[in-house]
C-alpha cells in the first residue's frame, strides 16, 4: 500500500499494522493550547491516582 507523501505543513503521522488491516493516524496538536506534553501526561497521571484512591 502506498499513501502520499505528506506536504511539510502536513500533521506527524504514523502507520500501524494489525493482522491485516493497516492504520494510519494523524497527530494533531493546539496552537492555543498553553499546557506542555510533560504537564498533561502529569496531570493524567495525577488524575489516575486520584481516582485508584477514591476506588478503595
Amino acid at each position: 500500500m502506498t499513501f502520499p507523501r505528506p506536504k511539510p505543513d502536513t500533521p506527524p503521522s504514523m502507520v500501524k499494522k494489525i493482522g491485516k488491516t493497516t492504520y494510519l493516524v494523524w497527530a494533531h496538536f493546539s496552537e492555543t493550547s498553553t499546557e506542555t506534553m510533560e504537564d498533561k501526561i502529569k496531570r493524567m497521571l495525577r488524575e489516575e491516582v486520584r481516582q485508584m484512591m477514591t476506588q478503595e
